[in-house]
This record gives C-alpha cells, sequence and structure tokens, in this order.
C-alpha cells in the first residue's frame, strides 16, 4: 500500500483552498496563478483539473486568457455553502424529513434566526 503524501489534501479541501484564493484575489485568475496563490506543492495539471470540476459545478466562471483560461469565482462563501445546502436537498426524496433533521439540530440562535428569515425579518 502507498504512502499517503503528507501535503495532499482531500478534493474538498483542495477546491475550498482553490475558491479562497480566488476570492482573496478579487479578480480571475489562471491556474498557475492559483497554484502560485496557494503556496503548495500541487502540480498545475491537479489545479487545472480542480477549477474545472468548480467551472462544471457552478461554482467558478472562466474566460479565455491566451492559450488557456482565467477563472472567477461566481459566489462569495456563503452563496457557496447556501449552493451545497440546496443541492443536498435536491438529492432527497423526503424533504420533509432532512429539513425536520435539520431544524431539529439548529442552536437556539440559529433557529431564531432562521424564524426571522422565515418571517422576512431579514438577517
Amino acid at each position: 500500500m502507498a504512502e499517503a503524501n503528507p501535503d495532499r489534501l482531500p478534493a474538498g479541501e483542495l477546491e475550498a483552498s482553490v475558491l479562497a484564493a480566488l476570492w482573496a484575489a478579487g479578480a480571475p485568475l489562471t491556474p498557475g496563478q492559483v497554484q502560485e496563490a496557494l503556496g503548495t506543492s500541487h502540480a498545475r495539471t491537479t489545479v487545472t483539473t480542480i477549477l474545472t470540476r468548480l467551472h462544471e459545478k457552478g461554482a467558478v466562471s472562466r474566460t479565455r486568457s491566451g492559450r488557456g483560461f482565467a477563472y472567477l469565482a461566481t459566489e462569495d462563501a456563503s452563496g457557496l455553502t447556501a449552493r451545497r445546502m440546496h443541492s443536498e436537498l435536491q438529492k432527497t426524496e423526503d424533504r420533509g424529513a432532512v429539513l425536520t433533521r435539520f431544524v431539529s439540530q439548529l442552536s437556539d440562535d440559529d433557529e431564531q434566526l432562521l424564524r426571522s428569515l422565515l418571517d422576512g425579518g431579514g438577517a
């Protein structure tokens, strides 16, 4: 069995790191620029693969930049989290059970915030 690379992040964590680099830049970045911003030993091909996956998920947009692309996050962290929550909810046939379980696990403060939002009170 091969030894795990200690510098290797799970795909979800690497996606989060790539998005954080794009958010920090506030402007489109090429895969090479993202790789540089990460300050890690990830190959440019790995970064490009992650950016392509994020593009397929709608989390980043891309525009031509020379022979490749430059990428820009389409949403901030809160928007991305909301999109993930919505995506998970769409995967189930028993939405009521999922929402019930979700609400039952909220802290009192989060429950009050959710009630306020549902009543149109804003955040």
